[in-house]
């Protein structure tokens, strides 16, 4: 049971910040591109899996942090449990709360006022701090003898973890908008290098794009369009997503067809 109450919430936590900051990347990569996320029907799983390779050194870093903190605060404790040093330990701990609380609110009026896509790590700083601060007032107490009821420490405890997870939620929010936008900037670059795809449909799809061609292949009693010109982006919640040759976010058409049996797609290199 202990161990379940120590792995669960930090868990827990990292899976809530990996499927929110999937969705606010795929949400800022789809607006970029004029689409609305949820047309392409993500499952929880797709934004989890779609934000582990970009948050994954972020944290990485936390954990780090948290670990470091954890096995150093463990040891100043058993120290000053022991008398060795209590009073060296308190006042190197009021240097780290004063420090910290400092450097702490002044990282937060600059993340304030700077402009986002300079804060991209500030959020997860002030987490760390916060939670540097928060071991330094614990290691004091201890080692200045001063005890504090099991009501108090639960109340503590639960302020400092929703203040870091808000932190740590706000930070996420800035990195996966500037990943996202990131994303939908470099399919600029890359639509010469995205599948070939060609369309098939009996009926004619009206596809409005002056780079698409439509051409008759079949007969008069049985038509078949081909649309040719097209690339594949994404196949998702039943549909094709397809941009085309050209396509630019401020001159570009995201062509999207159903995934059924109305189309036929060729793809190629």
């Amino acid at each position: 049971m202990a161990v379940v109450l120590a792995v669960g919430p930090p868990v827990t936590l990292i899976t809530a910040l990996l499927f929110y900051f999937g969705w606010a990347r795929a949400d800022a990569q789809a607006r970029m591109m004029g689409l609305d996320v949820s047309l392409f029907g993500y499952t929880g799983q797709d934004y989890i899996l779609r934000s582990v390779t970009s948050l994954f050194l972020p944290l990485i870093g936390l954990l780090v942090v948290a670990m470091v903190s954890v096995s150093l605060e463990r040891a100043l404790h058993r120290r000053a449990h022991d008398g060795r040093g209590s009073a060296a330990i308190a006042r190197g701990a009021l240097f780290v709360i004063t420090a910290g609380g400092l450097g702490a609110a002044v990282l937060a009026v600059a993340l304030v006022t700077l402009p986002g896509n300079t804060r991209i790590v500030g959020p997860y700083v002030l987490a760390s701090l916060v939670w540097i601060v928060a071991a330094a007032v614990r290691l004091r107490r201890h080692a200045l003898g001063v005890l504090t009821g099991e009501q108090q420490r639960v109340v503590d405890t639960t302020l400092v973890i929703a203040l870091i997870t808000m932190l740590l939620f706000w930070g996420t929010t800035d990195f996966a908008q500037i990943v996202g936008r990131g994303l939908a900037a470099n399919y600029e670059r890359s639509v010469p290098t995205l599948p070939h795809a060609s369309v098939y449909s009996e009926g004619r799809l009206s596809i409005d794009v002056p780079t698409v061609t439509e051409t008759n292949v079949g007969t008069a009693d049985a038509p078949l369009y081909r649309y040719s010109g097209l690339r594949l982006l994404v196949v998702s919640g039943g549909r094709y997503f397809f941009l085309h040759d050209g396509w630019t976010l401020n001159d570009g058409t995201v062509v999207v067809l159903p995934d059924n049996t109305s189309v036929r797609v060729e793809f190629g290199n």
